[in-house]
């Protein structure tokens, strides 16, 4: 292990890396990401990065909560760059890390265009993101040979925080597999256009909750019922909703909760 860090980039002063943390769990985390955990001067974490990561910083590292939640007061995003910009230019080696992966409904490309804008030299370290790190631990591929050559992702909600404008015609009718990061608010809503578009009402439907942790929970219910059944769970966002066949799949191909102590996948 010794061998193969010393080989990673090292990660210089002045520098920022956004770097994806993974779904929850610390396992999951690159090697990348890890070393610059340790190395770094300041980590500028999000909300859904899990305190057992936060733990693996180096004893001088100053850490800096960015966290932005839907309905709750959050820092603009425009002062989260202005922030990663300021401490490059103070000589530090910034880590601005993210739940999932930076470039994947996160934002990442957002910020690295304003580093880039500022010739601030960054580099940016892929993570697992939760709809396919999430679904594999809730006991669903992502594909299948025998239910579905392609896959859609989409966001939940669009920067105004209501429901996206996209054509959900051609999403209902295109693709076998979709999954919805972000979507919980808009469940009801968003389940209503598929099937208003031809998907059918019986069509499975998982909602994963706190995909990867030890509080990981997934619901299982049909287009229909999918708002009606999460919303008598009681369960609470971070979610992700996964429609298509590959839910079937579930019974069989659920390790999490098959093969760990607790059950913790139920």
């Amino acid at each position: 292990m010794d061998e193969i860090l010393s080989k990673l980039p090292a990660f210089e002063p002045g520098s920022v890396w956004l770097v994806g943390a993974g779904p929850g769990d610390a396992g999951l985390l690159t090697l990348y990401g890890y070393e610059a955990l340790r190395q770094a001067d300041v980590l500028v974490y999000d909300a859904l990065v899990g305190q057992d990561i936060l733990s693996l910083t180096g004893p001088d590292t100053i850490l800096e909560y960015a966290g932005k939640r839907g309905g709750k007061p959050s820092p603009k995003q425009t002062d989260i760059t202005e922030r990663l910009i300021t401490l490059a230019r103070e000589g530090k080696r910034v880590l601005r890390l993210k739940g999932g992966d930076p470039y994947i409904f996160g934002r990442g490309g957002e910020e690295a265009l304003m580093l880039a804008a500022h010739n601030i030299p960054f580099r940016v370290i892929p993570g697992i993101s939760s709809g396919v790190g999430g679904l594999a631990y809730a006991g669903i591929p992502l594909t299948h040979r025998e239910t579905n050559s392609a896959v859609t992702f989409l966001t939940g909600h669009d920067a105004s925080g209501e429901v996206p404008n996209v054509n959900w015609e051609h999403i209902a009718k295109g693709s076998p597999v979709i999954v919805i990061y972000m979507g919980l608010k808009h469940i009801a809503t968003i389940t209503e256009r598929l099937v208003s578009f031809g998907r059918p009402k019986e069509e499975p439907v998982a909602v994963i909750f706190r995909a990867t942790t030890e509080n990981q929970r997934v619901v299982v219910s049909t287009l229909e019922k999918a708002a009606e059944d999460v919303e008598a769970s009681g369960l609470k966002p971070p979610a992700l909703i996964v429609v298509g066949d590959v839910v079937k799949l579930r019974p069989d191909l659920d390790w999490y909760s098959r093969f760990l102590d607790g059950n913790r996948g139920a």
